[in-house]
């Protein structure tokens, strides 16, 4: 008997668009980072500098965070024919832009403590090798945000579901350690030419307060989109609604939409109407939202009252 084949007809989910460049881009900042690090702690080693060894202690977990953006975006290209994800890997970015906004909340409360902690016990600090580092610190910070900012996934409205949560991650980790360095060296300077010696740790409290305030954000818009949670910056429910509802005899009755990539969205859509049209016509009318990249839709036929089939 012959088969007709259908293979065809079969739907890809491949909705993670090309991130070789930013996954070059973090690598190169990885190297950056790695390096700086060892420095940091070399120096602080042979000088007996606290300040230099907690730096470098410090940006070993922002290496750690580079190194999750990676590995998020070596898995997301790898595994986008893998047919067990379900709806692609796009989110596999934005799990690890959430786990480096775990990273980044906990550098921020150790910041915290350790500041805290050297308001009420204060150690010696090495002035001259400190705020040295300090500023080559700032300068490969202010090269690796140069490289790791995100200007290709931004929309005009720069609305968060249309960015790379992933490489915005990174991002905010190299500008937290930028900001962390401008603090620290405003701070040392002021201990060593008016022996401020309070401001270094008073600076510290006040850049755990605003690096946290940057994770807070990244984890609330990575976790809505890992609960399938529609950005409150869309509309693209409503605009759904209103070109079902159009005819004016087709009623939405049940309506989901989530995001599955970076601007990519699926939606299932009930309707109920008197005189139903098959799924083709409505998919039709749906076809100029690009960023609709599936869709499920179910038409019922009503033989009575449309409120009676408004679903909750």
């Amino acid at each position: 008997m012959h088969r007709t084949d259908h293979s065809r007809f079969r739907k890809a989910h491949d909705f993670v668009p090309d991130f070789s460049h930013a996954e070059r881009r973090t690598r190169i900042v990885i190297g950056v980072t790695a390096a700086m690090m060892i420095v940091e702690i070399a120096v602080g080693l042979m000088s007996r500098s606290m300040a230099l060894l907690a730096d470098g202690w410090h940006m070993s977990t922002h290496v750690i965070a580079f190194l999750i953006t990676a590995v998020a975006y070596y898995s997301a290209r790898t595994q986008a024919g893998n047919a067990r994800f379900s709806f692609g890997t796009g989110k596999i970015g934005v799990l690890g832009g959430f786990t480096s906004a775990v990273v980044l909340s906990i550098v921020a409360f150790l910041m915290a403590g350790e500041s805290v902690h050297r308001l009420f016990a204060p150690l010696e600090i090495h002035f001259n090798e400190a705020i040295a580092i300090a500023c080559v610190g700032l300068l490969v910070n202010l090269g690796c945000a140069v490289l790791l900012a995100d200007r290709h996934h931004e929309s005009d409205d720069g609305s968060s579901h249309h960015k790379d949560l992933n490489l915005r991650a990174a991002y905010l980790h190299v500008l937290a350690d930028a900001f962390t360095s401008v603090l620290a060296i405003t701070a040392l300077t002021g201990g060593k030419f008016f022996g401020w010696a309070w401001l270094d740790p008073a600076v510290g409290v006040v850049g755990s307060g605003v690096v946290f305030s940057w994770a807070y954000t990244l984890l609330r818009d990575t976790s809505g989109i890992l609960l399938d949670r529609t950005p409150s910056s869309s509309n693209l429910p409503e605009e759904i609604r209103r070109t079902v509802e159009s005819d004016g005899d087709s009623l939405v009755t049940d309506l989901h939409v989530w995001q599955v990539g970076i601007g990519k969205f699926a939606a299932i859509v009930s309707v109920v109407a008197h005189e139903p049209k098959n799924s083709d016509h409505y998919r039709s009318l749906l076809r100029e939202h690009e960023q609709l990249v599936h869709l499920t839709i179910e038409t019922q036929h009503c033989r009575e009252d449309h409120e009676s089939f408004v679903t909750s």
